[in-house]
C-alpha cells in the first residue's frame, strides 16, 4: 500500500530478540528496540505492542527455536541416554560458540531479571525455564532412570545448562564449559550403570 512502510516481521523479531538477549529486559529501552529493528517508536507500538508484549514474543521465539533443537537432541534418550544428554548440552555449547549471537541465554537472563519484570512476564520466564526441566525429565525417564532419579538429574542438568550460559558471559573458555558438561555426563553415566 502506498505510504505504508513494509517490513519483514521475522527479521524485526529476531533483531528485537537479539537486543533483549544482549542487554537484558531492564536495560533495553524502546529507543534501543527502535535502533535494533529500524522501526520508529510508533511502528513498534502499533505493529509489535508495548515493551512487555514484544519481550514475550521474543521469549516465545527464543524458546521455540532452541526448544526444537533440545527436543531433537533428546530424541534418542530411550536408547542412548548419555548421547542424548551430551547432545542436549551440545545445543547450548554450539549457541555459545556462535560469534553471531550474544553470549549467555535469553531465558537465563530473564530468570535473573524476575524481580524487575511484571508479574505476567515473570511467570512467562518461569514457564520457559520449566520447559527445559520437563524435557530433560521425560528424556531421563525414557532412558531408564526412576522418577526420583530423573527428577534430580533433570533439575541438575537444567541448572548446569543455565550455568553454562552465565559462565560464557563471564568469559569461560569452551574447554572449561566442556569440563563442566563432562562432570554431569559422568555422574549420569554412573547412575545409569547402577540401573543395569
Amino acid at each position: 500500500m502506498a505510504g505504508k512502510k513494509q517490513f519483514d516481521m521475522d527479521t524485526v523479531l529476531d533483531a528485537a530478540m537479539i537486543q533483549f538477549w544482549r542487554a537484558g529486559y531492564a536495560d533495553t529501552s524502546v529507543d534501543d528496540l527502535s535502533r535494533a529493528t529500524g522501526l520508529n517508536r510508533s511502528s513498534i507500538y502499533s505493529s509489535l505492542g508495548d515493551k512487555d508484549t514484544l519481550f514475550l514474543r521474543c521469549l516465545d521465539r527464543y524458546t521455540a527455536r532452541y526448544g526444537d533443537r533440545y527436543e531433537a537432541a533428546l530424541s534418542c534418550a530411550a536408547s542412548e541416554p548419555l548421547a542424548a544428554v551430551r547432545a542436549f548440552f551440545g545445543v547450548t555449547l554450539e549457541r555459545i560458540a556462535d560469534p553471531e549471537l550474544p553470549d549467555g541465554c535469553l531465558i537465563a537472563q530473564s530468570a535473573m531479571a524476575i524481580p524487575v519484570l511484571s508479574p505476567a512476564v515473570a511467570q512467562h520466564a518461569r514457564e520457559a525455564l520449566g520447559l527445559q526441566h520437563q524435557r530433560l525429565r521425560a528424556a531421563l525417564e525414557a532412558g531408564g532412570l526412576t522418577d526420583q532419579e530423573a527428577e534430580v538429574f533433570a533439575v541438575h542438568a537444567a541448572a548446569v545448562n543455565q550455568s553454562l550460559a552465565v559462565m560464557s558471559r563471564a568469559g569461560a573458555s569452551q574447554a572449561q564449559l566442556l569440563a563442566v558438561v563432562e562432570v554431569t555426563v559422568g555422574a549420569l553415566s554412573q547412575a545409569l550403570r547402577t540401573r543395569t
